[in-house]
């Protein structure tokens, strides 16, 4: 496989290194958050860098028209970066995340019995219109139910794991199962396109693979899958988390003896004390594994001319429209700006 050019390197981290100098701060953040509706927090953020994003947006103002101006923003600059590392397999893979997440959207929609309208009015497709597979999201969008959606994949690459999440939601009665199988045929592309990649971007990767194989064993257990339907849902291997210790965990008799054993592994400092709700204590390692991974985004700025600086560069900007879509919300629900500002994401 090509490696991305000298010229595109300097390009690409030139671009990355401009993003990281731009981040709104915790003041920016917190002016935001002190606005008294969507109109003055609007009027506040046409002031900063996201002015073009989101002149466009017309009255009535909602958190949701915010957040998929935002999306729109985020899907045109890391399109614009994989313009610039037309030779990263990982920066294109990185692409379909965008519409793994209109899937989960659609689908947990459906599994609410949630009206063709109100799904269709969260998503964002100017990805799938760039990767030209609108059409998939659409005939997903339209099935009258969660069987004809699902029926309507059945002969792409998600086909499979859908079939088993619809079995084990109505099993469990948690739509949080559609997150993680989708989230696994995401990740097996991922997983793939990091063979000849560069050593800091695949370290990237494998550390993020890390956190989706240990947190999809735990909701598993969580579940109370059997031992062959969790082997199913492992992605690939890793330097730092092995296979022997994922086996480990999956043949552990609960919850608490599975995080456990990742007590004595390099994750260690990230495993919270076991708490008394087990959903409480999978969402805590989930947050420290997130936080980890944005300090190694954030460590990749002190070496330039990576392809690891193009890829942190996206991850950082999806973390601030993040911030800034929750900030939208807390707003539109009349949440006080200390509760807001707890819930953001420092970057800087």
């Amino acid at each position: 496989m090509a490696k991305i050019s000298l010229q595109n390197r300097i390009f690409g981290t030139v671009k990355a290194f401009t993003l990281k100098g731009i981040l709104l701060t915790t003041d920016d953040y917190r002016t935001l958050a002190e606005s008294r509706d969507l109109d003055e927090f609007l009027t506040r953020l046409k002031n900063t860098k996201y002015l073009e994003a989101v002149s466009q947006i017309q009255k009535p103002f909602t958190a949701s028209t915010i957040e998929l101006a935002l999306k729109s923003d985020l899907i045109d600059y890391h399109a614009m970066m994989n313009r610039i590392a037309m030779k990263s397999d990982i920066i294109s893979a990185y692409f379909n995340r965008y519409m793994v997440w209109n899937l989960k959207l659609i689908l947990k929609g459906k599994a609410l019995n949630k009206q063709e309208e109100e799904i269709r009015s969260k998503l964002n497709l100017r990805a799938e219109e760039i990767m030209g597979k609108r059409d998939v999201i659409v005939r997903a969008l339209v099935g009258k139910d969660l069987d004809e959606a699902v029926a309507s994949l059945s002969q792409t690459e998600y086909g499979r794991d859908l079939q088993e999440a619809v079995r084990i939601y109505r099993e469990r009665n948690d739509i949080q199962v559609f997150d993680t199988y989708l989230d696994h045929v995401f990740y097996n592309k991922l997983y793939n396109s990091i063979l000849e990649a560069e050593n800091e971007v695949k370290g990237l990767v494998m550390d993020e693979i890390d956190a989706y194989n240990m947190l999809s064993i735990l909701r598993s257990k969580f579940w109370k899958l059997k031992e062959e339907q969790i082997n199913e849902l492992i992605v690939g291997k890793t330097p730092s988390l092995s296979r022997d210790t994922m086996q480990k965990m999956i043949v552990a008799y609960n919850l608490q003896d599975a995080i456990s054993i990742l007590a004595n592994t390099s994750y260690r400092n990230m495993i919270s004390q076991y708490l008394t709700d087990e959903i409480a204590t999978i969402s805590a390692i989930e947050q420290a594994l997130e936080a980890a991974l944005l300090k190694e985004c954030l460590a990749t700025y002190l070496k330039p001319f990576k392809e690891a600086n193009i890829l942190a560069a996206i991850k950082v900007k999806s973390i601030e429209i993040r911030n800034i879509s929750a900030i939208a919300t807390g707003v539109e629900q009349k949440i006080p700006a200390d509760t807001i500002m707890q819930k953001i994401v420092k970057l800087k």
